[in-house]
């Protein structure tokens, strides 16, 4: 059976286009209006205990458009780096920023100085944003780069004078209110101070709505160039596959602890949930669980978007599991495989299914997704509506349903290549096939199943193993908290399988878990080495960082 058949039919059952769905709107900003328009009194992001609704964060981000344009001299097609944590001033200055036509730079706030300079002078950044907290650093990589203004904020800037008085003398005693030194940084509060009148830009379906910089699936970090259209047409992608829910089902109370500077949270808060009139609660630290789960308790959440590592750290959690959740109508799960065994725990815990999808900062970044009511654990779900898959062996011969290789996709999600790189655009994008670099099957009702990443693959002997097959397996075991494999150099092998584990209880020996993979995998599977850790490196949105491991 073909790939296209098996889709085909599963979008017509689940109720889903086959097509791409007609765009809401000409741009991102347009998205945005069209929600001030109808629902100014309604909440929009809640951070930090304050709720602002859809027409305060307007207010707000014309008085930042305004002091951009006129004060600061950007102008359409500048590129202005947001490097913050889940603050409301994010989607106050991402909003201002497409309201002027600037280019939009997610920046993660951890960045190293290296990673900084890489990044500002690739994208030829005119302006940052950052965190006071995360100021001595930008300082230090400035003078290096491009970059003309710098505005700080604190975390507290939006807050009423009476709250900002109070807080900030308790963050100063804890020694968390850092001294900016420099002469020529902005003030945030500077930008909220002026008038709310500026220039306005119509943007043209084409425009590069933002440089999303990505390891990709080739090469050092890349800039993604996602346009109006690009991300516009993934919210429309997700918005049909979301119309599947029943109407008693519909939802708008949504935390965000991902970060947004992610593609995905980033397509969620100033897209996805403004279309459908949602309450986007932010969470600046998701590491902190106690506060992550007393935001979770007060707003009452009814959709949780998290990924396995936030699951297992919250299912771990006592208080977590004494939550009241039936409020709670949706989990999403992206941006790294899903354990089954976290799966199964979480609806035990919550009752709530987890949806995981699947997708990539180069597809902006919605590719498949479980729709509501038709969920399928352990798979990434079936293609959005208007979106193309085939699945490709190593000659380029394309696979038929169960057979495994490298997934390409064709959609108006699809990138508009890489910033500056048409060489690295051209390997990437095939005659319109985005190549994901994933390897997965498809089966005969259109779900994708992730077996992992292609340069992530282990050669044992000649055999292909894929680490997040064992990782699914060992997981399984009642003692193992977190896994991950990777390959090692063997004289006689090639390759062998090491295993880093974290476990839940420390009595778990070497020769257990030895004796566990032997009863549950092929004996080429079975890691020939076992390191115990009390954690793995992890990237800020959560996923393993098997590079690391392969170097220690």
């Amino acid at each position: 059976m073909l790939i296209k058949s098996a889709v085909t039919q599963a979008q017509k059952k689940v109720g889903l286009s086959t097509a791409q769905p007609a765009l809401p709107a000409r741009s991102m900003l347009q998205v945005w209006t069209e929600a001030v328009s109808d629902s100014t009194s309604k909440p929009a992001f809640t951070c930090l205990g304050q709720t602002l609704s859809y027409g305060e964060i307007d207010q707000l981000s014309r008085r930042v458009a305004s002091y951009l344009q006129k004060r600061l001299k950007l102008q359409a097609g500048d590129r202005i780096a947001i490097q913050l944590p889940n603050l409301i001033q994010y989607p106050v200055v991402a909003i201002a920023a497409m309201k002027l036509g600037l280019v939009i730079v997610n920046t993660n706030p951890m960045y190293s100085v290296r990673e900084l300079v890489h990044q500002f002078n690739d994208a030829g950044v005119r302006a940052v944003i950052v965190l006071d907290q995360f100021y001595d650093v930008l300082a230090e990589a400035a003078p290096q780069t491009s970059v003309e203004h710098i505005i700080v904020t604190r975390p507290l800037d939006l807050m009423s004078p009476s709250k900002q008085k109070l807080l900030g003398g308790l963050m100063m005693l804890m020694g968390k209110r850092p001294k900016i030194k420099g002469q020529d940084i902005i003030d945030f509060k500077d930008l909220l101070a002026g008038g709310t009148s500026y220039g306005n830009h119509r943007a043209s379906v084409d425009d590069i709505c933002a440089l999303q910089y990505t390891g990709g699936t080739t090469g050092p970090s890349k800039g993604v160039m996602l346009t109006q259209s690009c991300l516009t047409a993934n919210v429309a992608q997700a918005l049909d596959v979301i119309s599947v829910a029943p109407e008693s089902a519909r939802y708008s109370v949504t935390a965000l602890p991902l970060p947004l500077y992610h593609i995905y949270a980033f397509s969620l808060c100033v897209g996805v949930l403004p279309a459908l009139r949602g309450h986007s609660v932010l969470i600046p630290d998701p590491r902190n669980i106690p506060l992550l789960i007393k935001a979770i308790k007060r707003s009452k959440i009814q959709i949780f978007c998290g990924l396995n590592s936030l699951f297992v750290a919250l299912l771990e959690n006592k208080d977590f599991r004494r939550l009241d959740f039936d409020q709670l109508k949706m989990t999403l799960s992206g941006g790294m495989p899903l354990m089954k065994s976290v799966a199964d725990r979480w609806q035990k815990v919550t009752g709530c299914i987890v949806s995981e999808g699947y997708g990539m900062t180069e597809s902006s970044p919605i590719i498949s997704m479980n729709p509501p009511g038709f969920e399928r654990i352990g798979t990434a779900g079936i293609p959005i509506p208007g979106t193309e898959i085939k699945v490709i062996d190593e000659a380029g011969n394309e696979q038929p349903v169960d057979g495994v290789g490298e997934l390409c996709i064709r959609g108006a999600q699809v990138m508009a290549g890489y910033w500056n790189q048409p060489e690295q655009t051209a390997q990437t994008v095939v005659e319109g096939w985005l190549h994901t670099g994933d390897i997965v099957t498809v089966d005969n009702e259109g779900y994708i199943t992730i077996v992992d990443r292609l340069k992530d693959m282990i050669i044992v002997s000649g055999f292909n193993v894929y680490p997040n097959e064992l990782e699914q397996v060992l997981t399984t075991h009642q003692d193992v908290s977190q896994c991950a494999a990777v390959g090692v150099p063997d004289d006689k092998a090639g390759e062998v399988v090491k295993m880093f584990i974290v476990r839940s209880n420390s009595s778990l020996t070497e020769s257990q878990v030895i004796e566990f993979c032997k009863k549950n995998m092929a004996g080429y599977k079975v890691p020939k080495v076992i390191e115990f850790r009390d954690s793995l490196p992890m990237t800020n949105v959560g996923k393993v960082l098997r590079k690391d491991l392969k170097g220690l």
